[in-house]
């Protein structure tokens, strides 16, 4: 169990600070909830304490751990489906396990697919998502501001070569 000042990742949400437990009635039933306070845009979230595990809550990343996700995102772009909506549906899936690296993958690969091609509406939102993902757990791991984070991803691709498909 997590404890108030833990820092953890909710998949799909990013990582946080743990800065309360309260007990809470929703709709007419009374359960525990960890208080997780985002490090990006000041957001709660609320996670219900009796099913951490089903949705993949885990502790933050060291700062180890973090020069291996750089390193994914300094590789090359991965096999991605041609099909737009196959395409959505696998990164979607990535986010989804909490994984920092499928999380970098995705971040990667479409940030390569935008440089070069272009998104569409829905993959832009998903890339958006995914950085804001990746960028609150970096943040944490690392120490570092936002802006500190987000410069050092710019730069990763700032220095990519990227040959046109």
């Amino acid at each position: 169990m997590f404890e108030i000042g833990d820092e953890i990742v909710y998949p799909n949400h990013g990582a946080g600070t743990i800065i309360d437990i309260e007990e809470k009635e929703i709709l007419g039933e009374t359960k525990k909830y960890y208080i997780m306070q985002l490090p990006i845009g000041e957001m709660k979230v609320m996670i219900p304490k009796d099913n951490i595990e089903e949705v993949g809550i885990r502790n933050v990343i060291d700062q180890e751990i973090a020069e291996k996700v750089y390193y994914v995102l300094s590789g090359e772009q991965s096999e991605m489906s041609q099909n737009w909506n196959r395409r959505y549906r696998a990164n979607s899936e990535k986010i989804k396990t909490g994984d920092i690296f499928e999380v970098a993958e995705v971040v990667r690969n479409l940030t390569i697919r935008d440089i070069i091609k272009g998104l569409s509406t829905g993959e832009k939102k998903m890339l958006s998502n995914s950085r804001q993902i990746l960028i609150s757990e970096l943040v944490l791991a690392e120490d570092r501001s936002q802006e500190e984070i987000e410069e050092k991803i710019e730069e990763i691709f700032a220095e990519q070569d990227f040959d046109e498909e």
